[in-house]
């Protein structure tokens, strides 16, 4: 049964998710309620018609660092420092370009303004990090996420030149000193990059 979260911050056990990952519906994107819900493995996937959403998907796709795949066209724009890469340097500027990124098969955002000024918020207190990818000093690509226990659950990435996402994907497997990156999702060109599935109980042993 998917639990209507009230006030009190708490959320029922990730197991209890149903067969999709919801979890629990309601409550508020604060920054306490926000870090609970990512130590537990939880996250907030929804879009301005509905509620809050909480899920917790009983598989997880992600990426072991040292698993990441580099191309041989991969190593050659890497090469040829075409981008430059920066950690944490325009927070802002990344999730307000992953909020407005045009995606396959998907209309509007479930970035909306109430969860960008949340994340704001946890990229204030140090939870939330950004990679930022310039190429001549235009942002043209990067990504941003919640690190928890050297964790790094990643949120949304977007690209607005060939490469510059996977660019700042690869920069996050070798300079952050993280044990795994959660995806959250499956996603075919992730898999293509090294990510793959495993279960929940797994997740929580890297996460705890």
């Amino acid at each position: 049964m998917i639990l209507n979260l009230t006030n009190e911050l708490i959320f029922p056990n990730p197991a209890l998710a149903e067969e999709d990952g919801l979890l629990a519906v309601g409550g508020d994107l604060s920054k306490e309620r926000l870090i609970l819900a990512y130590e537990n493995g939880i996250f907030p996937w929804f879009n301005e018609e509905n509620p809050i959403l909480w899920y917790s998907p009983h598989v997880r796709c992600v990426i072991f660092p040292e698993e990441i795949k580099i191309s041989k066209s991969m190593k050659k724009v890497l090469n040829s420092k075409k981008f430059t890469v920066t950690y944490n340097q325009a927070f802002e500027k990344v999730i307000e370009a992953c909020a407005y990124a045009k995606r396959l098969g998907q209309d509007g955002t479930w970035i909306t303004n109430n969860m960008q000024q949340a994340y704001l918020d946890l990229h204030r207190f140090g939870y939330a990090h950004s990679i930022e990818v310039w190429e001549n000093k235009e942002l043209v690509g990067g990504l941003y996420g919640v690190l928890i226990n050297r964790v790094f659950c990643g949120e949304s990435m977007f690209s607005k030149k060939s490469n510059a996402s996977k660019t700042a994907l690869i920069w996050l497997c070798q300079n952050a000193n993280i044990k795994l990156i959660d995806c959250q999702i499956y996603a075919e060109h992730l898999e293509s990059l090294g990510a793959r599935m495993i279960s929940r109980e797994e997740f929580m042993r890297y996460l705890t």
